[in-house]
């Protein structure tokens, strides 16, 4: 705990920082401006929202972007950058027509072309994206407003994939921009969002600025989940990554700090009790603690390794790690979410129970010679600093050698991208957390994702599960897909690409004055209001 001396002198200190940001502007017109100070749940270092799936790009990414089409709250794909999308009787030409008056930060018009050109780049690179590319012939800007799908079969997946809510969201960049290379991370961050990134105000670590953008003309509709009216209510967003998360929770009850994305659970009685804070779950449906593994090196390249550990980790070990409370979180092997669409637990009997000796088994018949597996230890996210420990002890139960390297997260995103051996720079297994909302089913899932070099780090390659994952996307009917799903999940378990570690949700924490939050899944700052 902190004495009052200590706090005094942090609260000094965070009230020094933040009145610092505004020292780049003064006048008048400065202090009129409506500024929201927000802590994230990271530091941003990557902001290319395609190269990266990590959700401080995504968040950055609907701050500066727009996307066609976006889910509302309740799940509907609505049209957004889109003002009319007709298919034909065949089902197999899609044409979509640009709605007016959209136009990127520095002035130009969007066009088809850009739209083009980033749906080529997000489709090679998401999971969701790629599947939907494969029903696509061809794709191209027929006039400067439209965009034209000519399908090689029929399929619903064009307009739910160009919807996607989460990592990796097909945001649409000026052609000049998405004519980068997926493989490769843009340098111009150029949008047409609700608001400005201000690269020049950049300070890495320390501050990210986000202005409204004048010209931006949000939809008519009201906003819901992430669809409709895109209004910025603010004339400034400035997020400051405060690593230690006392010191930020003290900002927040001291004033000086308007909202804090991600309260750690540990902490929230601090927030709760504080009658001047709101609470808010902007992420209902909440999210799943995930081991991924890497197949490409020893000794995950053998699917019995992998098995094994479906029998050494349990799932209440992990959660209880690290959220703790009941109330914030449950058991749930259910590969698509519990709670979700496609739930199921077809396939999981015996699993995730720590049957030690059952994973002793295939750990031998897998001939397992005691290499030691890298495993990666993000240090710096509370929501999951305490899992790599957790892994690493059940490992070590069954007999494994466990070589943890612990890492900020934006090194370890970094370094999960890399193909390399272990012991050159790459990696065995790391665990992350997924929203429902990206793996609801086995298309949207990119850990599923099973199209060896085109998959996501970790790169699994099967074609039973890439079969299965096909058949989903043409089924017709909700019972159909239900069947594929028990089918995905037991081909899943004779070639694990990941292992789900437990079902939670968290809570952002605010002053009282800020209201406006949507359930989006996402940290947006649209519609937020700061009286």
């Amino acid at each position: 705990m902190f004495n009052s001396s200590r706090r005094g002198a942090l609260r000094s200190a965070v009230g020094a920082m933040v009145l610092s940001l505004g020292v780049a502007f003064s006048g008048p017109a400065a202090q009129a401006e409506t500024v929201l100070t927000a802590v994230p749940h990271s530091d941003l270092k990557i902001l290319d929202p395609i190269w990266t799936t990590a959700y401080i790009s995504r968040n950055h990414g609907y701050m500066v972007y727009d996307t066609l089409f976006a889910l509302d709250a309740e799940g509907n794909v609505q049209p957004q950058m889109v003002d009319t999308v007709t298919t034909s009787d065949d089902g197999l030409t899609v044409t979509m027509t640009l709605r007016d008056g959209l136009t990127w930060h520095d002035g130009a018009a969007v066009t088809a072309a850009d739209c083009v050109a980033s749906i080529n780049r997000w489709g090679s690179k998401d999971a969701m994206g790629q599947k939907m590319m494969s029903f696509v012939s061809s794709l191209e800007a027929t006039d400067d407003k439209t965009i034209t799908f000519k399908l090689n079969s029929p399929t619903g997946l064009v307009t739910l994939a160009l919807a996607k809510p989460s990592s990796n969201v097909p945001f649409m960049m000026p052609e000049r921009v998405a004519n980068t290379p997926s493989s490769e991370q843009i340098a111009d961050y150029t949008g047409s969002g609700p608001f400005v990134f201000r690269e020049d105000l950049w300070e890495p670590g320390t501050k990210i600025v986000y202005e409204k953008f004048d010209d931006y003309m949000p939809r008519a509709e009201p906003a819901s989940g992430l669809a409709g009216g895109k209004v910025a209510k603010v004339d400034r967003v400035e997020w400051l990554p405060i690593r230690d998360h006392q010191q930020a929770v003290n900002a927040l009850k001291a004033g000086e700090i308007d909202y804090i994305e991600a309260v750690p659970h540990d902490l929230l009685p601090l927030v709760t009790d504080d009658p001047n804070l709101t609470i808010d779950d902007f992420n209902p449906s909440g999210n799943q603690f995930t081991f991924r593994f890497n197949v490409l090196h020893p000794p995950f390249d053998n699917p019995k390794m992998r098995q094994a550990l479906l029998y050494a980790f349990n799932q209440e070990d992990f959660v209880q790690a690290v959220v703790g409370d009941p109330e914030y979180y449950q058991l749930c092997k259910a590969l698509f979410g519990c709670g979700m669409p496609f739930e199921s637990t077809a396939g999981m009997d015996g699993i995730l129970e720590s049957n030690f000796e059952k994973a002793r088994e295939l750990i031998a018949e897998s001939g397992y010679d005691g290499e030691p597996i890298l495993l990666m230890h993000s240090t710096d996210l509370a929501v999951l600093t305490n899992l790599a420990p957790v892994a690493k002890d059940l490992m070590e139960a069954v007999g494994l050698n466990v070589d943890m390297q612990s890492m900020d997260w934006q090194t370890l995103v970094a370094r999960r991208s890399k193909q390399d051996a272990p012991a050159d720079g790459g990696w065995n297994a790391f665990i992350t957390s997924w929203t429902t909302g990206d793996l609801f089913n086995p298309v949207a899932s990119a850990f599923l994702n099973s199209s060896c070099e085109t998959a996501l780090f970790g790169w699994p390659c099967d074609d039973k599960i890439e079969e299965l994952r096909d058949a989903f996307a043409r089924a017709t009917s909700v019972e159909e897909q239900k069947q594929i799903v028990d089918q995905v999940q037991q081909a899943w378990y004779d070639y694990p690409t990941h292992i789900h570690l437990g079902q939670w949700t968290g809570r952002a924490a605010m002053q009282n004055n800020v209201s406006g939050v949507l359930p989006t899944g996402a940290a947006t700052f649209w519609n937020i209001s700061k009286d």
